[in-house]
């Protein structure tokens, strides 16, 4: 012994007491015969780390483990290192039980019976890493993941967090530079690389405080405003980050003075926030803040970080793990808010600097979770190309620094831009969990087995199950595949579903739309089985069905219930018994109808299973609705008050097709046009209420519109206009609120003497009982002239008919005193719906045009008044689809489809009046083509 203490052993390591020889020679004994390999990592070309460096495994060779390291000449630590610490440097990794990597490993480089130690990413049943999972339970893999190696206090214990913390930061302090400078302000920043471009942090640190320098001799533009920098977490990832950030000229400040440090904060400084749990956190029912409660039930709690911490952030940076059904920090919804052009008075301006659009500049979310904390970032961002614009209307490029949004920076495996010192931390980290490692033997039960808890709670799967603790991924998975509607049937793919109801005038450009839309599995159902066949042939891999709403209840709710989405096309009356199948089914719901009470009655319900029903997504009620709120907000957020909206809609036909009677056409349901004429309404004069009692006073006084002088145009009130005024937020300054219909002039002089004639009598009428007698026009209106003998002389008929309804032309022309027989409908209205919709169709050849006008009367605070005008026009395409199918269809896919991407996330029965839903739907569909023209004039 004396002689082994004098000589020291032959790896060289010092020995300098008996006790140290007991403990060399007892490790030697313990780890004798054990191998383990170091894979080379190939999930990405940027891959640098290794799980251990040179000196780690040094030791481990002392303790007379043999590591066999996978040649590669990519990682940060050359191969004679690794040889020279005592390392087998060999291509094949075979003899070893355990291998450690630090990403994922590609499938076919699985060896089986094995045991694995890398991050997987699956805990969260990540669906790319299933196939990686399936692998391992197939090939009887033990895989260890670091992620899961935690304390008693559920802290990880092995990470790279302090290094992509402090990646992170260095990258994204980079990419504020080329961004400001984009927007057309030089900084300091500028003279920040990314992380990679450094030798080690320690050069990355030199140039950031280089920069600091600069800051704080006041060489930031003053137009950029105060700078904030906002932290959440405290973890490694926060710390790491936080480490460089105080490099600068900072000032930390907690999160209540935000807002008065992004209006009156130095230039000459950088500001920090910490935010922790507690500061946005709170539960649903009396606010506060529990720890234990919220690790326990975190679904019970809400975040107000959109509200209360993010309007004032000039950059986040996301160090926080999030949890499936843990609340979020930005939603979807969230960021269409934060990121909208601000006109706030903390971001100033000087004469010929431009100013930023918002207060938002940059996100680095180091947690790279997508779909996660900062839900909009559903992709990762990659070393090769780190960062991307996001801008309010989900609008992504990766190719410029300039154009409206954020900067996001969320590279997935940021440590190894700063690779030794990342392998350096990570393997000392790793170091008193290895011996218990190494010890593991794949082709044993894992219950014969005997690590230490760390280690054990771990293993994600053994001897081809998983283990107990992640029995939950399946269950995930299973989860996930019924949520998405995901499934593979042979080579045909299917994503999420969207059922429409209806096949009819509207519904082609609908279906048009969703087509073009990637992901999503179509059905349309209808009573008409060859409209719905007609969409299906016409649309590759869109399904047609037979359905009897009122009739097969049964089918609808199952065909509701394999739905992700519902667009109702079908007349409004139907909509009840939709929404709540619907509901019932937790499927969202689109309608383009409005509202009604029987909707409205399932807000609660609807609520409670998560069910969005939108409404009144169509023209009008829709287009109407989402170009005046963008106007009102607009004046109210300047400071203006409105006191008059004038608003008419209308389907019309283009004028040279405008060639009958009625001036009109039918586009949609005639039943519907023909029975609001007798419909009573109700507005807002001057201050005065006006009720127009129904069933047919409508038509005896109609406004003369000359908002569009080529066009002869009569309007007339529409229902109940004055609810508008608290729907659209009008406030008490109101006077005038009208919302009408748009006709030619003519139309209400030819209906008027149907109504008194009893043509559009909603009520059943003998003689047109489906299977009584037949019956001509002539003789249905002798019928309701009262006179017994149909025979009578045809210009006596006439005179009759001027004696009673004073003007008989309209009825004449349209062929409704010939001999023709008559489809008989049980009531005058539907009949004659029926004859109108055959006589007063559209041809191929023939357009449509549709003529929506708001007069927005303005008062601002200088005691000025505006008029502001907006019209919108759209004409149909011969051939092709009406503008009334275009305007009503092509909102109402939009809308569907901002449900099912998660944009719109309020749930219940909801209208499209808030700007997260109204503003990125008129900016889709202007970019088809639907756009309207804005004049001003001052009237004093």
């Amino acid at each position: 012994m004396m002689r082994i203490l004098q000589q020291g052993p032959a790896n060289g390591s010092k020995i300098s007491s008996v006790k140290d020889l007991v403990r060399l020679s007892f490790n030697r004994w313990r780890h004798q015969g054990k191998v383990i390999a170091i894979r080379r990592e190939d999930q990405s070309v940027w891959e640098r780390r290794a799980p251990f460096g040179p000196a780690h495994v040094q030791k481990l060779v002392k303790q007379g483990v043999k590591v066999i390291v996978q040649p590669s000449n990519r990682r940060a630590y050359p191969m004679q290192a690794y040889l020279s610490s005592g390392a087998v440097i060999q291509e094949d990794i075979s003899e070893a039980s355990v291998i450690f990597g630090v990403k994922q490993v590609p499938v076919e480089s699985l060896i089986p019976g094995k045991t694995y130690c890398f991050f997987s990413h699956t805990i969260k049943a990540q669906e790319s890493n299933m196939p990686l999972l399936d692998a391992v339970l197939e090939k009887k893999i033990r895989l260890i993941d670091y992620e899961r190696i935690v304390n008693e206090n559920g802290s990880r214990q092995v990470a790279f967090g302090k290094y992509a913390g402090i990646a992170g930061m260095v990258n994204i302090l980079h990419g504020i530079g080329l961004r400001l400078l984009a927007l057309g302000h030089h900084t300091p920043f500028m003279h920040i690389g990314p992380a990679h471009n450094y030798r080690n942090s320690s050069m990355a640190r030199q140039a950031i405080r280089d920069c600091g320098y600069e800051i704080a001799l006041g060489m930031m533009p003053r137009s950029i405003g105060p700078l904030t920098f906002v932290f959440t977490g405290s973890g490694n990832v926060s710390q790491g980050a936080q480490e460089v950030f105080q490099e600068l000229p900072i000032e930390y400040v907690p999160p209540e003075t935000l807002r008065k440090v992004a209006e009156h904060g130095s230039q000459n400084k950088l500001y920090g926030c910490e935010v922790s749990r507690s500061d946005h956190l709170e539960r649903r029912e009396g606010g506060g803040f529990d720890h234990q409660e919220y690790e326990q039930y975190p679904e019970r709690y809400i975040s107000t970080f959109n509200k209360t911490i993010a309007p004032y952030a000039s950059v986040i940076i996301n160090g926080i793990y999030w949890a499936v059904g843990s609340p979020k920090l930005i939603s979807i919804p969230d960021a269409k808010t934060l990121l909208r052009p601000a006109n706030t008075p903390w971001l100033p301006t000087s004469k010929g600097s431009p100013s930023l659009p918002h207060r938002m500049l940059a996100i680095c979310d180091i947690s790279a979770d997508p779909g996660g904390s900062i839900e909009f970032m559903n992709e990762c961002t990659t070393i090769d190309t780190p960062f991307c614009l996001y801008d309010a209307d989900r609008n992504k490029d990766t190719k410029s620094f300039k154009g409206p949004g954020v900067l996001v920076c969320s590279i997935d495996n940021m440590p190894t831009q700063l690779p030794r010192e990342s392998t350096d931390l990570f393997g000392e980290l790793l170091q008193p969990y290895v011996h218990d490692i190494i010890r593991s033997d794949a082709k044993k039960p894992l219950e014969e087995e005997n690590f230490a808890n760390p280690i054990y709670s771990a293993i994600i799967a053994s001897n081809g199950k998983l283990t107990e603790n992640y029995e939950y991924i399946q269950d995930l998975r299973e989860n996930n595949a019924m949520k998405s509607r995901h499934k593979v049937e042979g080579s045909q793919e299917y994503h999420k579903r969207i059922l429409v109801l209806g096949a009819g005038m509207v519904s082609a450009p609908l279906v048009e739309w969703l087509h073009r839309e990637k992901g999503l599995s179509i059905t349309v159902a209808s009573q008409v089985k060859d409209e719905a066949d007609r969409l299906a042939q016409k649309y590759p891999g869109v399904e047609s069905q037979y359905i009897n709403v009122t009739e097969s209840t049964a089918h609808l709710q199952e065909l509701c219930g394999k739905a992700d989405v519902v667009i109702s096309l079908l007349p409004y009356s139907l909509h009840g018994i939709i929404a709540r199948y619907c509901v019932e089914e937790k499927t969202h719901m689109v309608t383009a109808s409005y509202l009604n009470d029987e909707i409205k009655e399932l807000h609660e319900e609807a609520k409670r299973n998560g069910v969005t029903i939108m409404n009144e997504v169509g023209l009008d009620p829709g287009i109407d609705h989402l170009l005046a709120l963008e106007c009102i907000h607009d004046v109210q957020e300047h400071g203006g008050v409105i006191e008059s909206f004038v608003s008419f809609c209308g389907g019309l036909p283009a004028p040279e097709h405008s060639d009958n009677a009625l001036r009109y056409k039918f586009s949609w349901s005639p039943r519907g046009v023909l029975l609001n004429t007798l419909s009573a309404a109700k507005y807002l004069n001057k201050g005065q209420i006006v009720e127009i009692s129904g069933g047919g006073d409508l038509m005896s006084n109609p406004k003369s519109l000359e908002f569009l002088p080529g066009f002869a145009l009569e309007g007339f009130p529409n229902r109940d206009s004055t609810k508008y005024s608290e729907l659209y937020g009008l406030g008490r300054d109101i006077h005038t609120l009208v919302r009408g219909t748009i006709r030619y002039k003519g139309f209400s002089e030819c209906i008027q003497p149907m109504q008194l004639l009893g043509l559009i009598d909603p009520e059943p009428h003998p003689m047109l009982h489906p299977g009584g007698p037949e019956v001509t026009w002539r003789q249905l209106v002798t019928n309701l002239l009262g006179l017994a003998d149909s025979s009578i002389f045809y210009e006596n008929l006439k005179q009759k008919l001027v004696d009673r309804v004073g003007n008989a032309d309209g009825i004449e022309s349209l062929g409704l005193l010939d001999d023709t027989p008559v489809v008989k409908l049980n009531t005058p209205l539907d009949t004659l719906s029926h004859y109108l919709s055959k006589k007063l169709q559209f041809e191929t050849s023939e357009r449509d045009l549709v003529i929506l006008r708001h007069e927005i009367g303005v008062r601002w605070n200088d005691g000025r008044r505006e008029e502001r005008g907006i019209n919108f026009v759209a004409y149909g395409q011969p051939n092709g689809h009406s503008a009334m199918a275009m305007t009503v269809g092509t909102p109402a896919a939009i809308a569907a489809k901002m449900i099912l991407d998660g944009e719109i996330q309020e749930r219940g029965v909801i209208l499209p009046f808030t700007p997260d839903i109204y503003r990125p739907m008129l900016s889709r569909l202007r970019q088809v083509g639907l756009t309207a023209t804005e004049t001003s004039r001052w009237l004093n």
